[in-house]
């Protein structure tokens, strides 16, 4: 979708709006996908119905004008805003960012963002559009799913130090690429992307847990220090490992 929004150049927002208004409705029975249109000011000019039941609305048209500042609680709306804004005023995509978002019960998922920055068909940036894929859960019928799996279950035994690749080579018999391509698969991540999984997601419990300081926590989870910790988890949940615990609690 976000492919072929790219390749149009409307005369204006509207117009691409009013292309889409007939397969629209097609983006609310998606319940594992988030996507919306933006205005040049970030602001909602089109949303599906995941994303206002994420947001606590019932209506999607309650976010229509409003920037993910206005609807995402006060420690979670500004990240998701500057990056919004950062896509619009640099012209560039942002592809397969690993996040860890609260959802309603404020439980945590995992997804993978995209954003790219809309254009007119003179060039101009008039918007956005992001797309957010939850992750699925592994595709455990697949022939190489026990060496991938061997692969999940090293990572987190592991993640408290550095891991590279040529473990994890070694481990399946893979190639380089028959390890990226075969993770992509099976777990629609990247072999490094399920590195920072496993790191941010022990993170996040011990922060919940509150018995660790944060520099114990980062150290713990195979991060060199505390700054190295808060901003890979900040770039990850939009949140500094402090601003997280004190928003689950």
């Amino acid at each position: 979708m976000l492919e072929l929004l790219q390749q149009q150049s409307p005369a204006d927002l509207p117009s691409l709006l009013a292309s889409l208004s007939q397969v629209a409705p097609l983006f609310d029975v998606m319940p594992g996908v988030v996507f919306f249109i933006k205005d040049s000011q970030a602001r909602y000019a089109l949303v599906n119905q995941t994303l206002a039941n994420r947001c606590g609305y019932k209506n999607k048209q309650d976010l229509l004008g409003r920037t993910a500042e206005d609807v995402f609680p006060p420690r979670f709306g500004p990240g998701y805003t500057a990056q919004d804004l950062q896509v619009i005023n640099s012209g560039k995509r942002l592809d397969e960012q690993l996040e860890l978002h609260l959802y309603p019960g404020r439980q945590p998922g995992w997804c993978l963002t995209h954003k790219l920055a809309l254009h007119n068909n003179q060039g101009v940036v008039i918007g956005m559009a992001g797309v957010s894929c939850d992750l699925q859960a592994a595709q455990n019928a697949h022939p190489a799913y026990q060496k991938l799996a061997a692969v999940d279950s090293y990572i987190r035994q592991n993640h408290s130090r550095a891991i590279s690749l040529a473990e994890l080579t070694d481990l399946t018999g893979l190639s380089v690429a028959q390890l990226e391509r075969l993770c992509k698969r099976i777990f629609q991540l990247t072999p490094r992307q399920m590195i920072h999984k496993a790191r941010l997601g022990c993170a996040s419990q011990l922060l919940l847990e509150g018995q660790l300081s944060i520099t114990e926590i980062a150290l713990r989870c195979g991060y060199t220090d505390h700054s190295a910790f808060s901003r890979q988890f900040k770039a990850l949940t939009g949140l500094s490992p402090s601003q997280y615990r004190e928003a689950q609690h």
